[in-house]
């Protein structure tokens, strides 16, 4: 994978790979795990399963995959999603999420949401918690602390960040809170730097430090918890529960 892209072909994907793929004419991207045999499991919005014109959350459904009819698997209340391979990327390319990469090829990479210095977890270990999450939920969505991105991030590496303000883990939301910050911040700079090419490096230099900042890989506020523990962690276990005990109870073969 080169500095501009992380495309990869279907052929070159594993069990257990972060992988992403472009919305809104690559305005944003979604993210999920491969757990093989085509299928992907992600996280998205609850309302979006309701809601049919949101562009973030038309995967399609069971009834409407015309390949697998365990597609868009999904207990009630919950945002973590079982799709098929061509449900997720839709018409876009399949992009390879990296891991463990170098201090130069992160700042190379143009846009957020594509590396982490962390290091993944072996394979088994990401799927088992991919799967699990599908089965007991990932709490609220929330696009800045806890989205689609930060999801896969969780899985692949058992991470997550302490309580407090800020953002998450997540590389796009970061960019997306950090550009205009070191726009506003470079803004008293202009007193100083008369050339426009000057404040425009300014401006860069400080949406890249941002940005590596705020890296999983390199932040001190996060700690490792097993995803036996994570609602306890995230505080939506107990009605969680609830959900999942009831829908068993009344869909045996599905809950199996």
């Amino acid at each position: 994978m080169g500095l501009l892209t992380n495309i990869v072909g279907r052929s070159e994907l594993k069990p257990g790979d972060h992988i992403y793929t472009y919305r809104a004419a690559f305005a944003y991207s979604q993210h999920g795990i491969f757990v093989g045999g085509s299928k992907v499991v992600h996280f998205n919005r609850l309302q979006a399963f309701s809601d049919a014109a949101d562009d973030e959350i038309s995967d399609l459904s069971s009834s409407s995959c015309p390949t697998f009819p365990d597609c868009g698997f999904k207990l009630p209340n919950s945002g973590v999603v079982l799709s098929c391979l061509d449900c997720f990327i839709r018409d876009g390319s399949i992009h390879n999420f990296e891991y463990g990469v170098s201090p130069s090829v992160f700042l190379a990479k143009v846009r957020g949401g594509t590396c982490t210095r962390a290091v993944s977890d072996p394979p088994d270990t990401v799927i088992h918690r991919a799967m699990y999450l599908l089965q007991n939920g990932f709490g609220n969505y929330n696009v800045f602390r806890q989205n689609c991105e930060d999801f896969a991030l969780y899985c692949k590496t058992g991470l997550v960040t302490v309580d407090g303000p800020g953002v998450g883990s997540s590389g796009q939301a970061s960019s997306v809170i950090g550009a205009p910050l070191a726009a506003l911040l470079s803004s008293p700079l202009k007193l100083l730097i008369p050339s426009t090419v000057g404040v425009a490096t300014v401006t860069a230099g400080m949406h890249y430090v941002n940005r590596y900042a705020t890296d999983i890989g390199v932040r001190s506020d996060v700690i490792k918890v097993a995803v036996e523990n994570l609602a306890e962690k995230l505080g939506y276990g107990s009605s969680n529960e609830r959900t999942i005990l009831e829908y068993e109870a009344s869909n045996p073969e599905t809950a199996r």
